[in-house]
């Protein structure tokens, strides 16, 4: 089958890959679209040295095979995160954190690069009949950005800001936007940032201790020093960005401010697939490419980029 894979330095293009075949409580989907998150750029940067395999990890597929009968023919979206159920991280609630979880792309697991991949069938959702396929499409990114609401408690009088204005940060935005709050989105394009003017008030400079809730979403390293000096005292910071190598801060502001740090990540999938289903979130189309082209999907200066199948 046709594949992006990758082999611990850079990715190839290959139609010899073979087609998997599920084990047992696994389902075998045949993919009818992926999407490139800025993850699978980071990896090419040497985000995850570790790994060997087919690519992504953002799909709409549909189920070939599977451990449950009455998944056959349906549409799904997919969790990343296999946990074992054993360890103490899945023992005590924590399973995306399981000590020996397998990723699909990134860890351990082949991703939906591909024309066919294999899941844990508890990890799929099913598509509304209602949803497109080119919407749900968002539906991995956007319960990463509601992963927030399930971390901190964002009131509705919160003043709160979030750092980027590319594909990240307009998930975020928007998740952060349900709840009414006073939402200021700083960026660098002014022709980016009109994707938020409708729900959020725009800036390309943010204002030092302004905020009590700030956000990075640059997917840079930069952002959390950005989001230091924007922060108030006491405040709260979560952080969104991957990015292979490391972020320079002080660590010393942080202590003496009594900052609350926050690292979030994968987030809720149904949540995020009633809030696509009912428009009550606006995203830009994605721009879709061959398996082939993927390197001009990775460059792609789209809102998203994608392969159809």
């Amino acid at each position: 089958m046709k594949a992006v894979y990758y082999d611990g330095k850079d990715a190839f293009y290959r139609e010899d890959y073979p087609v998997p075949k599920a084990g047992e409580q696994e389902s075998l989907v045949q993919i009818l679209l992926s999407a490139v998150c800025n993850t699978d750029k980071e990896v090419l940067k040497g985000y995850k040295p570790d790994f060997t395999g087919v690519m992504g990890h953002e799909f709409v597929g549909k189920v070939i095979t599977s451990s449950d009968p009455s998944l056959v023919g349906k549409r799904v979206v997919g969790e990343l995160n296999e946990e074992c159920g054993h360890c103490i991280y899945c023992k005590t609630g924590r399973p995306h954190h399981c000590s020996n979880r397998r990723v699909i792309g990134l860890s351990g697991r082949d991703g939906c690069f591909a024309e066919y991949m294999t899941i844990a069938t508890r990890l799929l959702h099913v598509v509304p009949d209602s949803l497109p396929t080119q919407i749900a499409i968002f539906t991995e990114p956007l319960a990463a950005a509601l992963e927030i609401l399930n971390q901190v408690h964002v009131r509705p009088d919160l003043n709160a800001a979030v750092i980027g204005d590319g594909r990240l940060a307009l998930f975020v935005a928007q998740a952060l936007a349900l709840n009414g709050i006073d939402l200021t989105v700083i960026g660098r394009h002014p022709e980016k940032l009109e994707n938020f003017s409708h729900f959020a008030r725009t800036v390309t400079q943010g204002e030092k201790e302004g905020y009590e809730l700030v956000v990075d979403a640059t997917g840079s390293p930069s952002g959390l020093a950005d989001a230091m000096n924007y922060v108030r005292k006491k405040g709260t910071i979560v952080i969104k960005s991957t990015y292979a190598g490391n972020a320079s801060i002080n660590m010393s502001q942080a202590v003496v401010n009594e900052l609350t740090i926050v690292g979030s990540r994968c987030g809720p999938f149904e949540p995020a697939l009633k809030l696509l289903e009912t428009g009550r979130v606006q995203l830009p189309p994605i721009q879709l490419y061959d398996l082939k082209d993927f390197r001009e999907a990775f460059s792609s200066p789209a809102f998203k980029a994608g392969f159809s199948f």
